[in-house]
């Protein structure tokens, strides 16, 4: 059984962008669950990220997570903890050789960081709120603490809903609007009071002023259900049990 996953050539590491293909979970969790949260077989989710660390050459008690929350809390990882009892954070960097550290999504944004003079990667979950909170600039200046340069950082954003999919209502766009200068750009005009955001293009957009050099993977979470869990899938087929896929860069 190989777990499949997406990669991009500019992080030249070990990484991968996983999708929900090639795990041992059955019914709405098909197939490889990563979510230690969900209502998934604890054991299938186990051997699902042990399948994910074997398919990046990493020991599986060293692929890392947080408890994420939508907000902007980096850790910088220095050793390893079990899984499941990561700190309430959205982000993790390290320098330290050997870990690999992953993101959980449905539809957020995953985004891998790589330093590759300095050696120092970075993981971080954005959802609007998290991304317009400067999640990703924290991620960046944690980085940068241990050593990288962000004009040397190469940051993808991974699948996330695409703009096509994600209509928003006013609320939402008048919270992202004020964190950016062109945020405008970044909504198109939908049915009446609603938008379509482009949450992975603001993504981008942010990590470039911040002095990184940004890519998109652009694929869309909500409209490739046969290769990605969706919250905004789920929502719109009246709700119940959802899996989540994980991203994950090692050293």
């Amino acid at each position: 059984m190989t777990a499949e996953y997406l990669t991009h050539p500019g992080l030249a590491t070990r990484h991968g962008f996983f999708t929900r293909r090639g795990g041992v979970s059955t019914g709405a969790y098909a197939s490889l669950n990563c979510s230690l949260s969900s209502g998934d077989d604890p054991a299938c989710v186990a051997r699902n990220r042990a399948l994910v660390a074997g398919a990046l050459g990493v020991a599986d008690t060293h692929l890392l997570g947080v408890t994420q929350v939508h907000g902007t809390e980096v850790v910088t990882v220095t050793e390893i903890w079990p899984a499941g009892t990561g700190p309430k954070a959205d982000a993790l960097v390290t320098a330290k050789a050997g870990l690999a550290l992953g993101v959980i999504t449905a539809d957020c944004a995953p985004v891998l960081f790589r330093d590759p003079a300095a050696g120092v990667i970075g993981a971080a979950h954005a959802g609007w709120r998290g991304a317009a909170a400067g999640v990703l600039e924290a991620t960046l200046a944690a980085m940068v603490r241990l050593g990288a340069d962000a004009a040397r950082v190469v940051a993808v954003v991974g699948p996330c809903i695409a703009q096509a999919s994600y209509e928003v209502g006013e609320d939402l766009r008048d919270a992202v609007l004020p964190t950016l200068g062109d945020g405008a750009a970044f909504f198109v005009a939908g049915r009446p009071g609603h938008w379509h955001f482009d949450l992975a293009g603001y993504c981008a957009a942010r990590l470039r002023l911040a002095g990184a050099a940004a890519h998109l993977l652009g694929v869309d979470t909500c409209a490739d259900e046969a290769r990605f869990f969706s919250h905004r899938r789920r929502t719109l087929a009246g709700g119940g049990p959802i899996g989540h896929q994980v991203s994950v860069v090692g050293i």
